[in-house]
């Protein structure tokens, strides 16, 4: 079964990897580029890069973030004679990000350097940028506009959200490797990503919801919501900031008219979307079996959905 899944930070690049183990090439995986940011000379790409080292089994899991037992010795020592210290790089995932930064400046697209960087590492679904176009998501605080790499690491994530935009976000359209992905899915997922912050930007792009929409595929969301609790991320903030309860509904809310079906937590304490049919099951993804568990388990029901 060929699936187009849609994925942003931690949750979803979990389930992509589960999805892999169980599908291979068959699947493709529809990653935000709005978090993208230029930095240290290099083009960061930090949620298609978190989706390809999850793919790799390179990551970090421990983090939940960049390479198993990387070394930062360059990030170091740029910091010693000057550079920037709040966005760190480690050595193996700069290298990703200067091969990047040259591929792009030689004329080359985005979706190319991602399918170079994922080849060279061995992963075996596609993983494919949202557009080729520079989008970027800044947060909204009472201090003033924030870009969104700044507002997680250097404020933490801690000051209140009252809103988020998407710059360039009007320019912005599916490359034809989404789109192809899209139009040859036999299922859709969402994954359990933010849903304001890293599902979002890949649904504000012009056109795609539209595919999504004529793709003819079931849609599916997975809920990001574990017992009633986010496992990793300032979720709920950006829920509130969109005038969203933290749950499962007000997840599905956000995806009104797109989907078909939800999978919730089986122990999430708030009450399941109304206006959707679910399935409850346990939704956490501890290590690679549970990862593929529950893979199984979101490829099993859609399989059981008729075409639109």
């Amino acid at each position: 079964m060929k699936v187009a899944l849609l994925a942003g930070g931690t949750g979803g690049a979990k389930l992509a990897a589960g999805m892999q183990e169980e599908i291979g090439a068959d699947l493709s995986v529809i990653v935000n580029t709005a978090d993208d940011i230029e930095t240290l000379g290099v083009h960061v790409s930090p949620d298609p890069d978190l989706v390809t080292y999850w793919l790799s089994g390179e990551i970090d899991e421990e983090r939940g973030w960049g390479i198993r037992d990387d070394t930062f010795t360059v990030f170091e020592r740029l910091t010693r004679i000057g550079a920037p210290a709040w966005f760190g790089l480690s050595d193996r995932d700069l290298a990703a990000c200067l091969y990047r930064r040259q591929f792009l400046d030689e004329g080359g697209r985005l979706t190319d350097a991602q399918a170079q960087i994922s080849r060279a590492l061995g992963v075996t679904a596609e993983v494919l940028p949202m557009c080729e176009e520079p989008v970027r998501t800044q947060v909204l605080t009472a201090a003033g506009r924030r870009a969104l790499q700044e507002y997680l690491i250097v404020d933490r994530g801690e000051p209140e959200v009252d809103g988020v935009e998407l710059e360039g976000i009007e320019k912005a359209e599916p490359t034809p490797e989404v789109a192809n992905a899209l139009r040859q899915a036999e299922a859709i997922v969402i994954g359990p990503s933010n849903p304001v912050i890293s599902i979002g930007p890949i649904l504000a792009v012009p056109g795609m919801q539209e595919a999504i929409a004529s793709s003819g595929a079931p849609v599916v969301a997975v809920s990001p919501f574990v017992a009633g609790k986010v496992v990793k991320g300032p979720t709920e903030r950006f829920m509130a900031a969109v005038g969203r309860p933290s749950s499962a509904a007000g997840v599905a809310s956000l995806y009104t008219g797109l989907i078909d079906t939800m999978v919730v937590d089986d122990g999430d304490p708030d009450p399941p979307p109304s206006d959707v049919p679910t399935l409850a099951t346990s939704t956490l993804m501890e290590g690679a079996a549970g990862r593929a568990r529950v893979a199984r388990i979101v490829l099993d029901h859609v399989a059981d959905l008729p075409r639109r």
